[in-house]
């Protein structure tokens, strides 16, 4: 029933008895049009005129005044629209209606001659309405008592649900269980205690209006827990059998954090970790098992740890659709790719030849949220359980090692949507997991099929989701990709449901457990159109945190995702005291540029706090909220663990090709090395949880590709060692870089840009000193907005101040006593290629000296640092971020 006037589905079912339609798809205003709801159990045969045999009218009776409260509170893009009541039809008439072929059509005078509209419904609005409330209560996927399995899968308008058993093995054909609706859309069946460890599908029967007709499809299951290999079944599993849980993971506690302002983040893809690592044994490369060997990988975060890292946020584990989990299916990029120039396209074709064949995806892809990915466990347990284990003995690797375990959850896209066969909500409930345009079509903004988890069951999977990876695999916390896409609400739901886990209970404090996620707004939600997002700005209050794009644009310069301005330089890559040349503005605009980049670092150091206030470059005392970055308020945090502060990470140009790009070609490698080290610093020092991408302290390399999301082990690989560096292995890929490769060409090609293995260890000791010195000082992560307010100051900032050159103070002489060890700190960062002599009036007398972690460190550099206690002078080298402490 389509193809007529109006579009696919510009009718939004918004509850039981209430439709809406945009005032634009009705003529003159829908006065003079009758409005009625065509329904029928099967769809009329092709080129059939109605009314045909089976179809029902229903007359659609308009709602005075405007949309109900309730409903009009569903997003202010409903605004506009008129609101219909279908006549006659309670509450299971619609059900049962859902159930078959339904649309809205407008016509004035009688027969199909003065149609004007002709449209499908959307049908997310009624389905919640209907159905959510009751479901939500029900337990969906398999639920285990006294070792038997309960099956449940929420799919309201199918006309029929089978359990596709494979007692058999998945390529014989399976037992045909029959499953029984219930009241609240859920399908159901017992289990038999024999069932335990046999893969399945579901068999459903659903009416697609885009096809027209009832399908019948073979689905996994979206609550799977295990899958064979390559995700053709899901396998029945009880998460709380023993035999799943090795002794590593079960024998381990859970690492606390003090406080989660003094989260240090960590952020690692598990093939990196070890698939080009020669220390690990060929079978154990690129898996989970990786992590509980004693390779060069595993002793690189161990020294990490040592040194204070706190938590290992590990790119997707869960299920996702691009790599061949059977390893016989997988290719590999053929040749010696060494034997090709530094700045040959050699290597990306080799590597672009095999990308959708070989073993490497950062796996944004997401296909099953619940089930471990079975490429990373080793040759020959990919399947069901032993994936389990194996995921589990990594957790507990890392566990032991005093590292917690952060996983990327991607809940706003699925991989696939429609008939695909990687498509596994919307071949269960056809237009309800999507968010959908007001044509019908799925939005994508995202990349993919957009997942409206606004609605109730989504929200509910995502929930669910969450939690079982927190109760059933004891991970530590949990970064949200593209976050803004959810909405305040759904994510304080993730919030409410993971506090309610107890030790006592659940076996894990859900409290303990870290949120924090990519706060960027954009699409078809952008601006809190069509809910509060879960943004920057909205989550005061919450504990959850989003990343700043603040701190890192002015430390960085230019933006990671405008190629325009990939040159750009910024506050640690030399604007305005280096210039390369390719920065816009006069030697004036860039220092005024400069001045007001140094203010953002200023004020990340500070939390990004809106309510922080200090002299800036304008000359009077601003509020955070007041100092603006790209046209909106730099300051939107109410508190510090609200901001996750970074300057590189998977995402785009690694921080050490930015200043490759950046800094002037002829910039000698030590003083590169030193700038990488200003930049990692002004994240150290931040008042904020931290984070970084793995290998920027090894001066990490993707030779310059700036999206490595698909591009092989060639372009991702790290080496713990230090002693083979990324850049200049070949021009990255073509899909996404190829307009650049006449900027890359030259710099891949120039020796000079390359680091010696001791460059590169210098800046890994560095590092470690930078951690140790976090993590021995409190002061650095006050945790508290009114003590960062009270203790924390920037003496000489304004306009006055050295261009570049920040002063952090903080005093823990005022207000309670945070550290009993020291009376204060004072940071100076001085990105200038020359040293800096700051005087700090109100610090004379004061006892200052280097911190001991640099004191004792790897850099003979900070070590000229002097404090003169009589004017309350500092002195510090070039490139230089030195700490001085005063004992108390």
């Amino acid at each position: 029933m389509a193809g007529a006037p109006g579009g696919a589905a510009r009718a939004l079912g918004l509850a039981a008895g209430v439709l809406a339609v945009g005032r634009e798809d009705l003529p003159d205003d829908g006065d003079g049009v009758a409005l009625e709801l065509w329904h029928a159990a099967q769809a009329p045969p092709p080129g059939a005129v109605p009314p045909w045999p089976g179809l029902v009218v229903t007359h659609l009776l308009a709602i005075a005044g405007a949309l109900p409260p309730a409903v009009a509170a569903a997003g202010p893009h409903l605004l506009g629209h008129r609101a219909y009541a279908p006549a006659g039809l309670d509450a299971p008439a619609v059900a049962e209606v859902l159930r078959g072929a339904v649309e809205v059509v407008a016509r004035r005078g009688g027969g199909t001659s003065g149609v004007v509209l002709r449209t499908g419904v959307q049908v997310g609005g009624v389905l919640d309405d209907l159905d959510a409330a009751a479901a939500r209560r029900r337990p969906l996927g398999a639920t285990w008592a006294d070792g038997r399995p309960d099956l449940a899968v929420w799919a309201p308008t199918a006309q029929r649900v089978t359990l596709l058993l494979a007692v058999d093995g998945v390529d014989a054909p399976p037992r045909r269980v029959p499953m029984d609706r219930g009241d609240d859309g859920a399908w159901s069946c017992r289990g038999e205690p024999s069932w335990a460890g046999l893969a399945y599908r579901y068999e459903v029967a659903v009416h697609v209006p885009a096809a027209g007709g009832v399908v019948v499809a073979e689905v996994t299951d979206p609550y799977a827990v295990a899958l064979t290999v390559d995700s053709t079944h899901a396998v029945l599993l009880d998460l709380a059998d023993p035999a799943l849980a090795p002794s590593l993971w079960v024998g381990t506690p859970q690492p606390r954090v003090s406080r989660p302002t003094a989260r240090t983040i960590y952020e690692l893809h598990v093939r990196d970790f070890s698939a080009t690592d020669p220390t690990v044994p060929p079978e154990r490369q690129g898996t989970y098992l990786a992590f509980a060997g004693e390779g060069d990988g595993v002793a690189h975060l161990r020294g990490l740890a040592a040194a204070g890292l706190t938590s290992v946020h590990l790119l997707p584990v869960f299920d996702f659709t691009t790599v061949p989990e059977d390893r016989a299916r997988r290719a590999a990029p053929p040749g010696d790719l060494d034997r090709y120039p530094p700045d040959s396209a050699e290597q990306q074709a080799a590597v672009e030849a095999v990308a959708a064949r070989d073993a490497f995806n950062w796996g944004y892809d997401p296909w099953h949220w619940m089930a471990p990915e079975g490429s990373y466990a080793t040759a020959g347990h990919q399947h069901g359980g032993d994936r389990v284990v194996e995921l589990r003995t990594m957790v507990g690797a890392l566990h032991a090692m005093g590292l917690q375990v952060v996983l990327d959850q991607v809940f706003n896209h699925t991989a696939a949507d429609g008939q695909d066969p990687r498509s596994v909500l919307d071949r269960i409930v056809p237009g309800y997991y999507h968010r959908l345009d007001a044509g019908g079509d799925v939005a994508r903004s995202t990349c993919c099929a957009n997942v409206a988890t606004e609605r109730a069951m989504a929200e509910r999977l995502m929930v669910d989701a969450v939690v079982l990876w927190a109760r059933h695999h004891k991970v530590d916390g949990f970064r949200f990709d593209l976050m803004g896409h959810h909405s305040r609400d759904t994510m304080l739901a993730v919030r409410a449901a993971l506090d309610a886990l107890t030790p006592e209970v659940d076996g894990v404090d859900g409290r303990a457990v870290h949120l924090y996620g990519e706060g960027w707004s954009f699409g078809e939600v952008d601006g809190d159109r069509l809910f509060v997002q879960a943004r920057q700005g909205t989550l005061g209050g919450t504990g959850i945190a989003t990343f700043s794009d603040r701190l890192r644009d002015a430390v960085r310069g230019g933006s990671p995702v405008f190629p325009g301005t990939f040159t750009h330089q910024g506050w640690g890559s030399g604007l305005g005291l280096e210039p390369n040349g390719a920065t816009p503005g006069s030697p004036a605009e860039q220092l005024a540029d400069l001045a007001h980049a140094t203010d953002l670092v200023r004020l990340g150091l500070a939390g990004n706090l809106r309510s922080y206030t200090f002299r800036t470059a304008q000359g009077r005392d601003q509020r955070g909220d007041e100092i603006v970055y790209e046209g909106v308020p730099a300051g939107y945090a109410d508190s510090p663990d609200e901001v996750v502060t970074y300057v590189d990470a998977h995402d785009n140009h690694t921080l050490y090709d930015a200043l490759a790009l950046k800094l002037p070609v002829e910039t000698p490698t030590a003083d590169r090395v030193r700038a990488v080290l200003v930049c990692l610093a002004a994240t150290a020092l931040a008042q904020t949880p931290v984070l970084w991408h793995a290998g920027t302290e090894l001066l990490r390399s993707k030779s310059l590709d700036a999206d490595s999301y698909d591009s092989g082990d060639w372009f991702n690989a790290v080496d713990w060692t230090g002693r083979r560096h990324g850049f200049g292995r070949g021009l990255p890929p073509a899909r996404h870089n190829a307009a650049e490769w006449d900027l890359y060409r030259p710099l891949l090609a120039e020796p000079r840009l390359r680091p010696s293995p001791e460059h590169v260890a210098l800046a890994r000791a560095m590092a470690l000193d930078l951690l140790r010195l976090r993590a021995a000082t409190p002061l650095l992560h006050l945790g508290d907005p009114g003590l960062i307010r009270a203790k924390l100051t920037f003496p000489g900032s304004g306009p006055a101040a050295t261009p570049g050159v920040v002063l952090l103070h903080v005093d823990d002489r005022v207000g309670p006593d945070v550290d009993p060890a020291l009376d204060g700190l004072l940071a100076v960062l001085n990105p200038r290629p020359w040293p800096v002599v700051e005087q700090v009036p109100g610090l004379a007398g004061r006892a200052y000296a280097l911190a001991p972690a640099q004191r004792d460190g790897a850099d003979d550099v900070v070590r000229a640092t002097t404090w003169e206690a009589a004017t309350g002078t500092v002195r510090v080298p070039a490139r230089t971020a030195a700490v001085l402490v005063e004992p108390a």
